[in-house]
């Protein structure tokens, strides 16, 4: 049985996928995301947007109509895809991770960056420039009763997409005393693997930073 704790609406593009993928999911949502006041900036000190989530635009409020005017670099295709139909302009889209986009980038540009609290540190290249305002934050669920029941009933296996989710899924198995060494862990990247910590059935990385290759992974696991 394999579940999907991520928070909506990502948990229902997952469960999207995963039908288009023929696999069987269960959403079960430990996070909520709620946005953060924040103090925009001058756009006019930036020349491009780098976002590591949909979520940025969601949840950064009106004041982002401000910054339309700036080209978007984007984490991923969902992402990228968000922010055209929010009316962005999407300049690049990565496939490794927002490093690879700092590290493409054209000397000289000036990025304002709209993450989550939770975020990749980030190594800035000399002649790029970076800012970086926090726009939401994801707050963390229980796991319920019945979802407690569901992860008993079965050997399962977690989709993990952050490493908040991992560190939270961890802790919320040891407070409800659920055996990990029968659960295993699908992650979106090392760096999720490691907050996972250790003793898992199995936890192993996507070898692509997507819910594609999340899902393929699962599904190599479960065979």
């Amino acid at each position: 049985m394999i579940f999907a704790i991520r928070p909506e609406p990502g948990l229902q593009s997952t469960l999207q996928l995963a039908r288009d993928m023929n696999m069987a999911i269960i959403g079960m949502p430990l996070f909520d995301v709620v946005p953060i006041a924040w103090d925009a900036p001058d756009p006019a000190q930036f020349n491009a947007l780098l976002l590591g989530s949909a979520n940025a635009l969601r949840h950064g409020g009106a004041t982002l109509e401000a910054f339309n005017i700036l080209p978007v670099y984007a984490v991923g295709e969902a992402t990228a895809q968000y922010a055209q139909e929010a009316g962005f302009t999407v300049a690049q889209t990565g496939a490794g991770g927002l490093q690879s986009l700092l590290d493409g980038a054209v000397d000289g540009t000036h990025f304002l960056r709209l993450a989550g609290a939770e975020n990749v540190s980030l190594n800035v290249p000399k002649g790029i420039t970076a800012t970086t305002r926090i726009v939401y934050e994801l707050r963390a669920l229980p796991i319920t009763g019945s979802d407690e029941v569901s992860l008993r009933a079965a050997d399962p296996l977690v989709l993990l997409h952050s490493a908040a989710a991992a560190r939270h899924f961890a802790s919320e198995c040891d407070r409800r005393g659920l055996d990990k060494s029968r659960i295993s862990l699908a992650c979106i990247g090392p760096r999720v693997v490691k907050a996972a910590g250790d003793g898992w059935a199995a936890c192993r990385a996507a070898p692509q930073p997507d819910d594609i290759g999340v899902l393929a992974l699962a599904r190599d696991m479960c065979h």
